[in-house]
């Protein structure tokens, strides 16, 4: 169980993850994602994830040096968006995304969404990059178990993580399930699906038991569940607040009641009708 922020959880191929980062989607490029990685760095967060889609990889790159702490101890992931999927334009992208954030290498690279047709021959790139030594670890985001039952037919690496829309409402236990069988490290994108669920009376009430804040209670079912999660905040009081949840355990009565608000439902689009 994580005990603190800097604690990490093994990949499937050793590497070290950290539980809990910061997500930087719709968070402007510029002094804003620049303030907001530095803020979280100096609070303690060493995992930062993006994506090429953000348009902000370049003041993720910025905040990280303007933090001044050494890249070895940060896990930076960012992925390949739809439009450039496939063996050459993926190997391309990822050259991109790698100026663009002034890195030598990046800890975690995603295929974004499983495109149809496509996402194989992305993976086979990704796991060029991987052998290269350019990538740490490479996975996948948005991936239904069918997909990864179809990717992992006939490639050489298993993906060492699954981000995925995950939060109390949208608890994917035949997905979770899977990736536990697989050793594929399931990873929560929207936890607090986007704000919807901090009015939630079960989740309100368990935050006056426990003396916290809903979106901490919410947090920590997350680590509990064994889960990465990388909520998204641009104020430095929200950061340093989304990641008080180290101090308390949740007991098994009250992660039975939060499992209980499962209603399979998303905020973000389903992966298997999704317009790419």
């Amino acid at each position: 169980m994580a005990k603190s922020l800097q604690d990490r959880t093994v990949l499937n191929n050793g590497v070290e993850m950290p539980w809990f980062g910061l997500g930087v989607w719709q968070v402007e490029e510029g002094e804003q994602v620049e303030s907001a990685i530095v803020n979280a760095i100096q609070a303690g967060y060493r995992s930062i994830d993006t994506a090429a889609a953000y348009k902000n990889e370049e003041g993720v790159g910025r905040g990280i040096a303007q933090s001044g702490t050494d890249r070895e101890e940060l896990f930076i992931t960012t992925k390949v968006w739809n439009a450039d999927q496939g063996y050459q334009s993926t190997l391309d992208a990822f050259e991109s995304s790698l100026q663009k954030l002034g890195l030598d290498y990046v800890d975690l690279y995603l295929i974004h969404w499983p495109v149809k047709g496509k996402y194989k021959e992305t993976w086979r790139a990704m796991e060029h990059l991987y052998k290269e030594g350019r990538v740490r670890a490479i996975g996948v985001s948005n991936f239904q178990v069918h997909h990864l039952q179809d990717l992992m037919e006939d490639s050489e690496v298993v993906p060492a993580v699954n981000q995925v829309e995950y939060h109390p409402r949208l608890a994917q236990l035949e997905l979770r399930a899977f990736c536990e069988e697989h050793n594929i490290q399931l990873e929560a994108w929207s936890p607090l699906m986007q704000g919807k669920l901090l009015d939630e009376p079960v989740l309100k009430e368990l935050a006056e038991k426990y003396n916290k804040t809903t979106a901490q209670i919410i947090l920590r079912w997350d680590l509990q569940n064994e889960v990465v999660t990388i909520p998204k905040s641009i104020q430095k009081e929200r950061i340093i607040s989304n990641a008080q949840i180290f101090d308390f355990e949740l007991s098994a009565d009250d992660m039975a009641k939060i499992d209980g608000l499962n209603r399979n439902e998303r905020t973000g689009p389903d992966p298997d009708n999704f317009n790419f």
